[in-house]
């Protein structure tokens, strides 16, 4: 089935984190039962260290529009919500490339009957794209030799795996694509290799990318407004 991906980001107002301690926990456990309950496959990353215009992002995955419609509008009759702000938003379907024919490796997600993060993996990117009109303008065999180039430079990295979403038409850029990974470093090395590539020089437009941490909702809160305990802070 070819699923939607819903990824959405919050940043929190300055007005909630001056609340005191006990209503941003009760809000925060609100959301999080909300998220937990929405009727969609939820996932939460913290975007605390890695964005400065947003702090949670959440990867929503459902079998149609009305699906995700409903889970967002059970998020947005929460407390937490109404102190908030979502600067990033991303509507994607899965399928797969026209690109691909029989090719296929581990860390690619089509073969999975699942749609949606593995969660092995503690990082997760995720990463809009729009091709150059030039792109579509060259035959199909020839874009075809070019993103076998690109596959190959994956295939240098198999502990990273994709998920490729498109957005031709239902959002701003053309592709959504989110790959699973165990240190953004080495998905810095990853993409710094496939700017040498030729594909790379098709490229319209990939901002703005997002780096999370993968947790549960409610640890994900509790770095928003530092209410966590870390291992070896002073009592």
């Amino acid at each position: 089935m070819n699923e939607l991906y819903r990824f959405l980001t919050i940043a929190v107002s300055g007005e909630w984190r001056r609340l005191d301690a006990a209503t941003r926990r009760e809000q925060k456990h609100e959301f999080a039962e909300a998220l937990d309950g929405c009727g969609v496959a939820a996932h939460a990353y913290s975007l605390v260290g890695t964005r400065g215009d947003a702090d949670l992002l959440l990867w929503l995955v459902g079998e149609d529009a009305r699906a995700l419609q409903r889970a967002e509008a059970r998020l947005a009759a929460t407390a937490f919500w109404a102190f908030g702000t979502r600067p990033h938003t991303y509507l994607a379907a899965r399928r797969k490339s026209q690109y691909l024919g029989e090719h296929s490796h581990a860390a690619m997600e089509h073969g999975r009957g699942t749609a949606g993060p593995v969660g092995d993996k503690p990082y997760v990117v995720v990463y809009p794209m729009t091709k150059k009109r030039s792109w579509y303008a060259l035959p199909l065999v020839e874009r075809t030799r070019i993103m076998a180039a690109h596959f190959e430079t994956g295939h240098r990295f198999p502990e990273i795996r994709i998920h490729t979403g498109y957005s031709f038409g239902i959002d701003d850029h053309e592709y959504v694509v989110a790959f699973e990974a165990p240190d953004p470093r080495q998905f810095l090395t990853l993409v710094a290799e496939l700017r040498e590539t030729e594909s790379s020089s098709y490229t319209e437009r990939e901002t703005p990318i997002l780096v999370g941490e993968a947790m549960s909702a409610a640890a994900a809160l509790d770095l928003i407004d530092g209410a966590v305990a870390f291992v070896g802070a002073p009592a």
